[in-house]
C-alpha cells in the first residue's frame, strides 16, 4: 500500500516563498528516490528536483538556487523549500517517489498534486 500527500501549495505574490511538504505512507517498499515535479497549464511535466537516498540532489535549471528539497529517511517525507518565485514557477507540483517492492518490482507513486500559483 502506497499514499503520497502533499500540502503547502497556495497563493503568493512574486518574490515570495512557498514551503510544500510531501508525507509518504508505504508498507512492503523501499523508496529509493524521492522528487517534486511539476506541470504548468499548456505544458509538459517537468522533474523540479529530486534527492536520492543518501543525499544526492538535482535540480532543474529553471529553480537552481531558488529552491531546495530535503528528505527525511526515516519519515518517508521530502519537502521543496521554494524562494524567489516567479509567475512561471506557475503550476500542479506533484509528489513522486521511486520505489522497489522488496524482492520484486520497481513501482512509481505519486501524490494527487498541489497548487501553486505566483501573482505578478
Amino acid at each position: 500500500q502506497v499514499q503520497l500527500v502533499e500540502s503547502g501549495g497556495g497563493l503568493v505574490q512574486a518574490g515570495g516563498s512557498l514551503r510544500l511538504s510531501c508525507a509518504a505512507s508505504v508498507s512492503g517498499f523501499s523508496i529509493n528516490v524521492m522528487g517534486w515535479y511539476r506541470q504548468a497549464p499548456g505544458k509538459q511535466r517537468e522533474m523540479v528536483a529530486i534527492i536520492i537516498t543518501g543525499g544526492r540532489t538535482n535540480y532543474a535549471d529553471s529553480v537552481k538556487g531558488r529552491f531546495t528539497i530535503s528528505r527525511d529517511n526515516t519519515k518517508n517525507t521530502v519537502d521543496l523549500q521554494m524562494n524567489s518565485l516567479k509567475p512561471e514557477d506557475t503550476a500542479v507540483y506533484f509528489c513522486n517517489a521511486d520505489m522497489i517492492k522488496y524482492g520484486g518490482n520497481r513501482y512509481v507513486a505519486w501524490g494527487q498534486g498541489t497548487q501553486v500559483t505566483v501573482s505578478s
